[in-house]
């Protein structure tokens, strides 16, 4: 049986870091960081909110959406690379704060790709019929990570959480196709030590090169041409890494996400953000075949081509 989304939730803390408020603590601008990055803010937990807390806020509200109970929920995913802590993992302390006491869970690193790797994971044992409802959470606290000292880094990252359900959709639509990759000889190009250490001008030629590349493969995969594509919704990074991809695929720019500007980059919680954000606006309708596509640390990148709608 199809696979696709039928329940949708975010979250994002209440304070917003401007870059005007970044100008007062490291040596940059609201100017140098929009022409380079798009971002002009970004949302940062408090020290009592943890990555748990915020996968449980936009779990609620997918779960709602999906009209379903926590109870019919079968496998819990937390994408995530910030969790509260090593162990227990965040996706076994959420199936207890909301009930889900039927779903196996398991967190997945896949970093900024780590949503698409977990929809894929749900696409399977859906189409076998193994599971009927999975839910699958994009979640990060970077501002626990990053270098507020760091001028190249610092600017980048925001904390917030999106969620899916995943189950049964009707014939032609869902996930239609998917590509996941992964190039381990690049994986000192961004890493965390202690703090996010990047080297931005190799992950930017990495991005460039691979959201278009990738963005295309699930679009041809899925027996379609770029024609026949209605949206796109590239994990939020960079708006020039973004604006590659959708030239790519000749895309008006109204026909892509930009979420960048008021989240920064959530890694693996930007794609479900921006999807939700466009839903609630009415960019994406039933039907409409949207490319998800994201890259990040590892490096991974993953891509999946959905027909909208239950």
């Amino acid at each position: 049986m199809p696979a696709g989304i039928i329940g949708l939730g975010t979250y994002v803390p209440e304070t917003v870091i401007t870059n005007k408020e970044l100008e007062k603590k490291i040596d940059t601008s609201d100017e140098w960081i929009r022409t380079r990055t798009g971002i002009k803010e970004r949302r940062i937990a408090s020290d009592e909110v943890n990555t748990s807390h915020m996968a449980y806020e936009a779990s609620v509200e997918a779960i709602k959406d999906a009209d379903i109970s926590a109870e019919d929920i079968d496998l819990i995913l937390v994408a995530t690379v910030t969790p509260d802590r090593p162990f227990p993992s965040v996706s076994t302390m959420l199936q207890h704060q909301l009930g889900a006491t039927k779903a196996g869970a398991m967190d997945v690193g896949a970093a900024c790709a780590g949503f698409i790797y977990g929809i894929v994971t749900a696409k399977q044992f859906i189409e076998t019929g193994a599971y009927k409802n999975i839910l699958v959470i994009g979640v990060e606290k970077l501002s626990k990570v990053v270098d507020w000292k760091d001028r190249n880094t610092a600017v980048l990252f925001g904390d917030g959480a999106g969620a899916v359900v995943i189950g049964p959709v009707s014939e032609g639509r869902g996930i239609l196709s998917f590509e996941l990759g992964a190039d381990g000889s690049g994986g000192e190009h961004i890493k965390q030590e202690e703090f996010i250490q990047m080297n931005g001008r190799e992950v930017f030629k990495f991005a460039v090169r691979q959201m278009g590349e990738s963005s295309m493969n699930v679009v041809e995969k899925a027996g379609l041409t770029k024609e026949d594509v209605n949206f796109l919704i590239p994990h939020q990074a960079n708006i020039r890494i973004m604006e590659s991809a959708r030239q790519r695929l000749e895309l008006p720019e109204e026909k892509m996400s930009k979420t960048v500007d008021r989240y920064g980059n959530t890694s693996s919680a930007s794609i479900p953000l921006s999807l939700k954000y466009d839903v609630n606006r009415g960019k994406i309708k039933e039907d409409d075949l949207i490319v998800l596509v994201g890259f990040g640390a590892g490096l991974v990148w993953g891509s999946v081509a959905i027909r909208w709608g239950r």
